[in-house]
């Protein structure tokens, strides 16, 4: 009976690499936080236009959908990998400032695609709802991209 012995230059090309495990792992925490963020935002959309807190008069599908099914199936699905991304790069207290100012800035880009056209608050909605909302949600999907990293 023989015995096949493994080189010394094929371990320490081994040791070198991210194991696979790493690396699918840090995969599918980017792809169920990527999904949760899309199943939240479409939730959340659905919720709220059905409470007739805002609209989406221009759509596809509007004879099927309420909301606008692109931005929560393919728009907030890009918006969260760039997200993670940059949020992974930060330190600690920056992340905070950097959620802070992503939410102010979807604020602004809210108000102008009510100038479009593309979205419809009712009258009772401020603008103060939209940024805590964006604040609240970007620290949920950090917190579930953290909590799906380490499991």
């Amino acid at each position: 009976m023989s015995t096949a012995k493994h080189s010394k230059k094929w371990n320490s090309q081994l040791s070198q690499r991210k194991p696979f495990s790493a690396r699918n792992k840090h995969f599918s925490a980017y792809i169920s936080t990527i999904l949760f963020a899309s199943w939240i935002g479409t939730y959340l959309d659905l919720y709220l236009v059905g409470k007739q807190l805002y609209s989406f008069p221009v759509r596809p599908y509007s004879s099927i959908f309420t909301i606008n099914i692109v931005f929560t199936l393919v728009g907030l699905p890009i918006l969260t990998t760039f997200f993670l991304y940059f949020i992974e790069k930060l330190k600690t207290w920056k992340k905070g400032v950097f959620i802070v100012i992503i939410s102010l800035m979807m604020t602004l880009i809210e108000k102008q695609s009510e100038a479009i056209g593309w979205f419809v608050h009712n009258d009772q909605w401020e603008h103060s709802y939209s940024f805590f909302g964006y604040l609240l949600f970007m620290t949920i999907i950090w917190k579930f991209y953290r909590w799906m990293s380490s499991i």
